[in-house]
Protein backbone atom coordinates (compact mmCIF):
# COMPACT_ATOMS: atom_id res chain seq x y z
CA UNK A 1 0.00 0.00 0.00
CA UNK A 2 1.44 3.49 -0.80
CA UNK A 3 2.20 5.62 1.92
CA UNK A 4 0.30 8.84 1.70
CA UNK A 5 4.39 11.18 1.19
CA UNK A 6 4.24 8.23 -2.27
CA UNK A 7 0.73 8.88 -2.97
CA UNK A 8 1.45 12.83 -2.58
CA UNK A 9 4.59 12.49 -4.42
CA UNK A 10 2.62 11.09 -7.71
CA UNK A 11 0.12 13.58 -7.83
CA UNK A 12 2.67 16.64 -7.52
CA UNK A 13 5.86 15.37 -9.28
CA UNK A 14 4.14 14.99 -12.63
CA UNK A 15 2.66 18.65 -12.26
CA UNK A 16 6.28 20.23 -10.86
CA UNK A 17 8.03 18.61 -14.05
CA UNK A 18 5.69 19.94 -15.91
CA UNK A 19 6.10 23.60 -15.01
CA UNK A 20 9.29 23.13 -16.86
CA UNK A 21 8.55 21.45 -19.81
CA UNK A 22 5.41 23.14 -20.50
CA UNK A 23 5.00 26.31 -18.31
CA UNK A 24 8.38 27.78 -18.75
CA UNK A 25 9.78 27.47 -15.56
CA UNK A 26 13.47 27.74 -15.76
CA UNK A 27 14.38 26.90 -11.74
CA UNK A 28 11.95 26.00 -8.47
CA UNK A 29 11.42 24.03 -5.29
CA UNK A 30 8.53 23.03 -3.48
CA UNK A 31 8.05 21.80 -0.12
CA UNK A 32 5.06 20.11 1.60
CA UNK A 33 5.04 19.79 5.44
CA UNK A 34 2.31 17.67 7.24
CA UNK A 35 2.23 17.38 11.68
CA UNK A 36 5.60 19.11 11.68
CA UNK A 37 7.18 16.60 9.55
CA UNK A 38 8.97 17.02 5.61
CA UNK A 39 6.05 14.87 3.65
CA UNK A 40 7.36 16.19 0.06
CA UNK A 41 10.73 18.00 -1.20
CA UNK A 42 11.52 18.16 -5.21
CA UNK A 43 13.53 21.15 -7.08
CA UNK A 44 14.80 21.29 -10.43
CA UNK A 45 15.67 23.33 -13.06
CA UNK A 46 18.53 25.99 -13.05
CA UNK A 47 19.62 28.97 -10.96
CA UNK A 48 20.81 31.12 -13.89
CA UNK A 49 19.28 31.80 -16.97
CA UNK A 50 22.17 30.82 -18.89
CA UNK A 51 21.23 27.04 -17.59
CA UNK A 52 24.99 26.46 -16.52
CA UNK A 53 24.26 26.14 -12.97
CA UNK A 54 21.54 23.24 -11.66
CA UNK A 55 19.31 24.68 -8.72
CA UNK A 56 19.94 21.52 -5.58
CA UNK A 57 19.02 21.14 -2.26
CA UNK A 58 21.50 24.17 -1.51
CA UNK A 59 19.96 26.33 -3.73
CA UNK A 60 17.95 29.47 -1.84
CA UNK A 61 16.19 32.46 -4.01
CA UNK A 62 14.61 35.70 -3.26
CA UNK A 63 10.65 35.05 -2.79
CA UNK A 64 9.69 39.43 -2.65
CA UNK A 65 6.55 39.69 -0.95
CA UNK A 66 6.74 36.32 0.96
CA UNK A 67 8.79 38.02 3.47
CA UNK A 68 5.48 40.18 4.61
CA UNK A 69 4.19 36.71 6.21
CA UNK A 70 7.43 36.42 8.18
CA UNK A 71 7.68 40.31 9.19
CA UNK A 72 4.20 40.43 10.20
CA UNK A 73 4.67 36.81 12.48
CA UNK A 74 7.83 39.07 14.05
CA UNK A 75 5.81 41.64 15.20
CA UNK A 76 3.16 39.59 16.38
CA UNK A 77 5.72 37.65 18.80
CA UNK A 78 6.75 40.87 19.79
CA UNK A 79 3.18 41.86 21.17
CA UNK A 80 2.59 38.27 21.79
CA UNK A 81 5.89 38.28 24.57
CA UNK A 82 4.35 41.73 26.26
CA UNK A 83 0.64 41.25 26.06
CA UNK A 84 -0.24 43.98 23.68
CA UNK A 85 -3.21 43.67 22.33
CA UNK A 86 -4.12 44.64 18.71
CA UNK A 87 -7.12 47.03 19.61
CA UNK A 88 -4.10 48.98 20.56
CA UNK A 89 -2.79 52.41 18.43
CA UNK A 90 0.31 52.31 16.84
CA UNK A 91 0.69 55.93 18.10
CA UNK A 92 1.18 54.48 21.74
CA UNK A 93 4.27 52.71 20.64
CA UNK A 94 5.49 54.95 18.28
CA UNK A 95 4.44 58.84 19.36
CA UNK A 96 5.56 60.62 15.89
CA UNK A 97 2.91 58.12 13.91
CA UNK A 98 0.05 60.27 14.95
CA UNK A 99 1.10 62.82 12.88
CA UNK A 100 -1.58 63.25 9.37
CA UNK A 101 -4.38 62.43 11.55
CA UNK A 102 -3.31 58.56 12.09
CA UNK A 103 -3.72 59.10 15.90
CA UNK A 104 -5.89 56.48 16.21
CA UNK A 105 -5.30 54.15 13.85
CA UNK A 106 -4.82 50.41 15.48
CA UNK A 107 -2.45 47.73 15.28
CA UNK A 108 -5.47 45.56 13.95
CA UNK A 109 -5.84 48.12 10.71
CA UNK A 110 -2.28 48.59 10.24
CA UNK A 111 -1.55 44.57 10.16
CA UNK A 112 -5.04 44.18 7.85
CA UNK A 113 -3.86 47.04 5.02
CA UNK A 114 -6.20 48.75 6.14
CA UNK A 115 -4.29 52.04 7.56
CA UNK A 116 -4.78 54.05 4.14
CA UNK A 117 -0.48 54.03 4.04
CA UNK A 118 0.04 52.27 0.79
CA UNK A 119 1.20 55.11 -1.11
CA UNK A 120 3.16 58.47 -0.05
CA UNK A 121 2.93 62.31 -1.38
CA UNK A 122 6.61 62.91 -1.29
CA UNK A 123 9.38 60.70 -2.58
CA UNK A 124 11.92 59.26 -0.85
CA UNK A 125 14.33 56.54 -1.63
CA UNK A 126 13.88 52.72 -0.25
CA UNK A 127 17.47 52.29 0.41
CA UNK A 128 16.77 55.18 3.20
CA UNK A 129 15.29 53.63 6.16
CA UNK A 130 15.09 56.97 8.37
CA UNK A 131 13.64 59.33 5.45
CA UNK A 132 10.85 55.73 4.50
CA UNK A 133 10.06 56.34 9.00
CA UNK A 134 10.23 60.18 8.18
CA UNK A 135 7.60 59.95 5.51
CA UNK A 136 5.43 57.59 6.94
CA UNK A 137 4.48 59.76 10.47
CA UNK A 138 3.79 62.71 7.98
CA UNK A 139 1.41 60.93 5.79
CA UNK A 140 -2.24 61.41 5.75
CA UNK A 141 -4.03 58.66 5.25
CA UNK A 142 -5.30 57.55 1.33
CA UNK A 143 -8.73 56.79 3.14
CA UNK A 144 -10.01 56.46 6.39
CA UNK A 145 -8.44 54.24 8.16
CA UNK A 146 -10.76 51.12 9.27
CA UNK A 147 -13.28 51.80 6.30
CA UNK A 148 -11.38 50.15 3.29
CA UNK A 149 -8.44 48.19 2.70
CA UNK A 150 -5.69 48.00 -0.19
CA UNK A 151 -2.43 46.49 -0.41
CA UNK A 152 0.72 48.27 1.28
CA UNK A 153 3.24 46.95 -1.14
CA UNK A 154 6.29 48.40 0.08
CA UNK A 155 5.43 50.58 2.79
CA UNK A 156 4.22 47.66 4.53
CA UNK A 157 7.67 46.42 5.42
CA UNK A 158 8.56 49.57 6.82
CA UNK A 159 5.36 50.03 9.06
CA UNK A 160 6.31 46.44 10.67
CA UNK A 161 9.99 47.34 11.29
CA UNK A 162 9.73 50.75 12.80
CA UNK A 163 7.12 49.01 15.40
CA UNK A 164 9.13 46.20 16.36
CA UNK A 165 11.95 48.50 16.35
CA UNK A 166 10.05 50.41 19.28
CA UNK A 167 8.96 48.17 21.37
CA UNK A 168 11.57 45.73 20.91
CA UNK A 169 14.74 47.54 19.79
CA UNK A 170 15.80 44.83 17.28
CA UNK A 171 15.32 45.05 13.12
CA UNK A 172 13.33 42.28 12.00
CA UNK A 173 15.80 40.97 10.34
CA UNK A 174 17.32 40.26 13.56
CA UNK A 175 14.64 39.32 15.19
CA UNK A 176 13.82 36.51 11.86
CA UNK A 177 17.20 35.13 12.53
CA UNK A 178 17.31 35.25 16.42
CA UNK A 179 13.98 34.45 17.33
CA UNK A 180 12.56 31.63 14.82
CA UNK A 181 15.29 30.95 11.84
CA UNK A 182 18.30 29.81 13.89
CA UNK A 183 16.43 27.55 16.69
CA UNK A 184 14.14 26.10 14.15
CA UNK A 185 17.32 25.97 11.63
CA UNK A 186 15.46 27.98 8.59
CA UNK A 187 17.74 28.60 5.60
CA UNK A 188 16.13 32.13 5.34
CA UNK A 189 17.41 35.28 5.88
CA UNK A 190 16.11 39.31 5.54
CA UNK A 191 19.62 40.78 5.18
CA UNK A 192 21.66 38.29 3.59
CA UNK A 193 25.10 37.61 4.55
CA UNK A 194 27.40 37.94 2.04
CA UNK A 195 28.82 34.52 2.35
CA UNK A 196 25.70 33.20 1.62
CA UNK A 197 25.85 34.80 -1.92
CA UNK A 198 27.40 32.04 -3.49
CA UNK A 199 24.27 29.84 -3.34
CA UNK A 200 21.16 32.22 -4.74
CA UNK A 201 19.34 31.63 -7.79
CA UNK A 202 19.57 34.99 -9.82
CA UNK A 203 15.81 36.45 -10.39
CA UNK A 204 14.06 37.31 -13.59
CA UNK A 205 11.52 39.79 -14.59
CA UNK A 206 8.33 38.40 -16.07
CA UNK A 207 8.37 38.76 -19.85
CA UNK A 208 6.39 41.26 -21.24
CA UNK A 209 2.71 39.65 -21.88
CA UNK A 210 0.49 41.44 -24.70
CA UNK A 211 -2.47 39.84 -22.68
CA UNK A 212 -1.38 41.61 -19.19
CA UNK A 213 -4.02 41.84 -16.42
CA UNK A 214 -5.95 45.10 -15.94
CA UNK A 215 -3.47 45.46 -12.62
CA UNK A 216 -0.09 45.51 -14.60
CA UNK A 217 -1.56 48.09 -17.31
CA UNK A 218 -2.41 49.89 -14.27
CA UNK A 219 0.70 49.59 -12.19
CA UNK A 220 2.30 51.12 -15.68
CA UNK A 221 0.20 54.09 -15.51
CA UNK A 222 1.74 57.13 -14.22
CA UNK A 223 -0.55 58.62 -11.59
CA UNK A 224 -2.44 55.37 -10.70
CA UNK A 225 -2.65 54.29 -7.15
CA UNK A 226 -1.06 51.02 -8.08
CA UNK A 227 2.05 52.60 -9.61
CA UNK A 228 2.09 54.88 -6.38
CA UNK A 229 1.97 52.37 -4.49
CA UNK A 230 4.63 49.87 -5.90
CA UNK A 231 6.88 52.77 -6.05
CA UNK A 232 6.38 53.78 -2.58
CA UNK A 233 9.35 54.07 -0.92
CA UNK A 234 11.06 54.62 -4.95
CA UNK A 235 13.84 52.80 -5.76
CA UNK A 236 14.99 49.30 -7.08
CA UNK A 237 11.99 48.94 -9.57
CA UNK A 238 13.92 46.90 -11.84
CA UNK A 239 14.23 43.09 -10.87
CA UNK A 240 17.51 42.95 -11.81
CA UNK A 241 18.39 45.32 -8.90
CA UNK A 242 17.65 42.18 -6.29
CA UNK A 243 20.63 40.24 -8.14
CA UNK A 244 23.29 42.29 -6.29
CA UNK A 245 25.32 41.49 -3.07
CA UNK A 246 24.35 44.81 -1.78
CA UNK A 247 20.69 44.98 -2.12
CA UNK A 248 20.53 41.00 -0.98
CA UNK A 249 22.08 42.17 2.25
CA UNK A 250 19.61 45.37 3.34
CA UNK A 251 16.79 44.48 5.27
CA UNK A 252 13.48 44.87 3.06
CA UNK A 253 10.80 43.21 4.84
CA UNK A 254 7.92 43.90 2.04
CA UNK A 255 10.20 41.90 -0.36
CA UNK A 256 13.36 41.12 0.49
CA UNK A 257 13.49 37.75 2.07
CA UNK A 258 15.92 35.32 0.60
CA UNK A 259 15.50 31.21 1.19
CA UNK A 260 14.38 28.10 0.61
CA UNK A 261 11.02 26.40 -0.13
CA UNK A 262 12.13 24.04 2.73
CA UNK A 263 12.44 26.50 5.38
CA UNK A 264 9.38 28.38 3.85
CA UNK A 265 7.23 25.56 4.49
CA UNK A 266 8.56 24.48 7.88
CA UNK A 267 8.09 27.66 9.02
CA UNK A 268 4.33 27.70 8.09
CA UNK A 269 4.34 24.20 9.18
CA UNK A 270 4.91 25.28 12.85
CA UNK A 271 2.14 28.01 12.55
CA UNK A 272 0.08 25.17 11.11
CA UNK A 273 1.18 22.65 14.12
CA UNK A 274 -0.25 25.32 16.60
CA UNK A 275 2.52 27.46 16.80
CA UNK A 276 4.79 24.56 18.19
CA UNK A 277 7.53 22.62 16.64
CA UNK A 278 10.21 20.10 17.53
CA UNK A 279 8.89 20.23 21.51
CA UNK A 280 9.34 24.44 21.19
CA UNK A 281 6.27 26.29 21.75
CA UNK A 282 6.52 29.78 19.84
CA UNK A 283 3.04 31.39 19.61
CA UNK A 284 0.16 30.76 21.91
CA UNK A 285 -3.23 29.55 19.89
CA UNK A 286 -4.22 33.19 20.66
CA UNK A 287 -1.74 34.48 18.74
CA UNK A 288 -2.62 31.91 16.12
CA UNK A 289 -6.04 32.64 15.90
CA UNK A 290 -4.83 36.21 14.96
CA UNK A 291 -3.55 35.01 12.13
CA UNK A 292 -6.42 32.66 10.82
CA UNK A 293 -9.34 35.29 11.37
CA UNK A 294 -9.96 37.62 8.46
CA UNK A 295 -9.90 41.20 9.87
CA UNK A 296 -11.36 42.76 6.65
CA UNK A 297 -12.31 41.07 3.08
CA UNK A 298 -13.57 42.87 -0.02
CA UNK A 299 -12.03 44.95 -3.01
CA UNK A 300 -8.45 45.68 -2.81
CA UNK A 301 -8.04 49.48 -3.50
CA UNK A 302 -4.72 48.59 -5.22
CA UNK A 303 -5.23 45.04 -6.73
CA UNK A 304 -8.72 45.94 -7.61
CA UNK A 305 -10.14 42.41 -7.04
CA UNK A 306 -11.36 40.64 -4.00
CA UNK A 307 -8.74 40.22 -1.36
CA UNK A 308 -8.74 39.16 2.59
CA UNK A 309 -6.56 39.93 5.36
CA UNK A 310 -6.07 38.92 8.87
CA UNK A 311 -3.22 39.96 11.50
CA UNK A 312 -0.50 40.33 8.77
CA UNK A 313 -1.43 37.80 6.15
CA UNK A 314 -3.69 37.22 3.21
CA UNK A 315 -6.43 34.96 3.57
CA UNK A 316 -8.91 33.96 0.93
CA UNK A 317 -11.77 36.08 0.59
CA UNK A 318 -15.88 34.78 1.31
CA UNK A 319 -16.77 33.24 -2.19
CA UNK A 320 -13.65 33.33 -3.69
CA UNK A 321 -13.30 31.76 -7.31
CA UNK A 322 -10.44 29.53 -6.27
CA UNK A 323 -9.08 28.93 -3.26
CA UNK A 324 -4.86 29.87 -3.55
CA UNK A 325 -4.59 28.88 0.34
CA UNK A 326 -6.56 25.76 -0.21
CA UNK A 327 -10.79 24.72 1.22
CA UNK A 328 -9.90 25.27 4.87
CA UNK A 329 -11.45 29.09 6.53
CA UNK A 330 -8.50 28.68 8.44
CA UNK A 331 -5.79 28.62 5.96
CA UNK A 332 -3.84 32.12 6.02
CA UNK A 333 0.34 32.74 3.93
CA UNK A 334 1.62 35.16 1.86
CA UNK A 335 2.81 35.24 -1.86
CA UNK A 336 5.70 36.59 -3.77
CA UNK A 337 5.40 38.52 -6.65
CA UNK A 338 6.24 36.20 -9.79
CA UNK A 339 4.93 33.47 -8.62
CA UNK A 340 6.26 32.21 -4.67
CA UNK A 341 3.81 31.09 -2.40
CA UNK A 342 3.46 29.78 1.09
CA UNK A 343 0.50 29.25 3.23
CA UNK A 344 -0.08 27.02 6.91
CA UNK A 345 -3.71 25.29 6.62
CA UNK A 346 -3.80 24.22 10.34
CA UNK A 347 -6.76 22.35 10.20
CA UNK A 348 -4.91 19.53 7.59
CA UNK A 349 -1.53 20.58 10.10
CA UNK A 350 -0.26 21.53 6.20
CA UNK A 351 2.87 24.03 5.50
CA UNK A 352 3.32 25.05 1.79
CA UNK A 353 5.93 26.61 0.20
CA UNK A 354 6.94 27.14 -3.60
CA UNK A 355 9.95 29.30 -4.66
CA UNK A 356 11.00 29.49 -8.33
CA UNK A 357 13.54 32.86 -10.38
CA UNK A 358 11.87 33.08 -13.68
CA UNK A 359 8.72 35.87 -12.48
CA UNK A 360 4.93 35.78 -14.08
CA UNK A 361 2.88 38.68 -14.74
CA UNK A 362 0.76 37.81 -11.66
CA UNK A 363 0.09 39.96 -9.26
CA UNK A 364 -0.72 36.77 -6.78
CA UNK A 365 -0.36 33.01 -7.06
CA UNK A 366 -0.12 31.67 -10.48
CA UNK A 367 -1.04 27.92 -12.17
CA UNK A 368 3.07 26.50 -11.51
CA UNK A 369 1.85 26.41 -7.70
CA UNK A 370 -1.73 26.67 -7.38
CA UNK A 371 -2.17 23.10 -9.71
CA UNK A 372 -0.30 21.67 -7.14
CA UNK A 373 -2.06 23.26 -4.24
CA UNK A 374 -5.18 21.92 -5.71
CA UNK A 375 -3.38 18.57 -6.11
CA UNK A 376 -2.48 18.46 -2.51
CA UNK A 377 -6.27 18.62 -1.62
CA UNK A 378 -7.82 15.93 -4.41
Amino acid sequence: MATRAEDLAARIKPLFEENFSRLGELGAAVSIWQRGEPLLELHGGFRDGQRETPWTEDTIVLFWSATKGLGSACLLHVLQERGIGLERRVAEFWPEFAQGGKGEITLAQLLSHQAGLAAFDESVEVVDYPSVVRALEKQKPLWPPGTAHGYHARTFGFLLDELVRRIDSRTIGVYWRKVFAEPLSLDIWIGLPAEENDRVATIYAARASAAAEPFYRALATPGTLQRKAFTSPRGLNVVSAMNTAENRARSFVSFGGIGSATSLAKFYAMLANGGELGGRRFFSRHTIAQMTTTLTAGIDRVFEIPTAFSAGFMKDPPAAGRHIFGPSPLAFGHPGAGGSHAFADPENNLGFAYVMNQMEQKPLPNEKSLRMVDALYR
